[in-house]
């Protein structure tokens, strides 16, 4: 049976390396996306090749849309195709007040957060959908508890890019679904990062990566279009 390749994005360290190492256990070749820290993503695809698949470094901003068109063409180059898109990569800008907040924190949180992960869509969905003549497939889009609570005295900002990856995920999910793709979002507590295995709470990082690659399954063929909350019930 054919291999499945899937693109993990901000996968050098945090929830995107956990992903990256379970879906190579599920027998996926990964495309390993990262900005700046090559030796943590150097040390996720020894960990994803001892799985016995694939593994490829992709060097990305997914701020810029040229970096995004050039991380797909690698995709394409070196594995020939697209299954699966984790939509991982984020940031928070830094702690701020509303009437804090830069011009140029707001423009780079929505140029990833929102125009990055709109334009990874778009790139999987050209080569996922059977109006392309793709085969179908799966997208999960990592969201934020802080697209309800608000995050008040935090980063309202980042808040706000995050309801929008919801309400994205709904559209998307709506939009492509009689074209074989399936778009979800699972949605951590704001702290579920690479903090929580510093901490000695690494299992954090597991379930994230475990409700990711259940939605990517077989066993979620019937699921799309939904927000899982992985938030301890925040």
């Amino acid at each position: 049976m054919t291999r499945k390749t899937v693109l993990v994005t901000g996968a050098g360290r945090g929830i995107g390396a956990a992903c990256a190492t379970l879906l190579a256990e599920r027998g996926y070749d990964v495309v390993i996306n990262y900005l700046r820290n090559r030796d943590a993503a150097a040390a996720v695809a020894d960990t994803v090749r001892a799985a016995g698949v694939q593994a490829v470094l992709a060097k990305a901003d997914i701020g810029v849309p040229a970096d995004i068109e050039s991380l797909f063409e690698t995709v394409d180059a070196e594995l020939g195709g697209l299954d699966a898109l984790v939509n991982n990569a984020g940031i928070t800008g830094g702690f701020h007040r509303v009437d804090e907040v830069s011009v140029e924190t707001l423009t780079r949180v929505n140029a990833v957060n929102v125009v990055g992960l709109h334009l990874c869509c778009q790139q999987a969905v050209r080569r996922m959908s059977s109006l392309y003549g793709g085969a179908g497939g799966a997208i999960v889009n990592i969201s934020s508890i802080a697209a309800v609570t608000g995050s008040p005295g935090e980063y309202v900002d980042y808040a706000g890019t995050k309801a929008a990856v919801n309400a994205m995920t709904v559209g998307l999910a709506r939009e492509v679904a009689r074209e074989g793709i399936r778009v979800n979002a699972v949605s951590p507590g704001l702290a579920e990062t690479e903090i929580h295995a510093a901490g000695g709470r690494p299992e954090r990082l597991a379930e994230m990566a475990a409700a990711v690659a259940w939605l990517l399954s077989d066993e979620a063929s019937c699921v799309t279009g939904s927000i899982l909350n992985v938030a301890g019930g925040l």
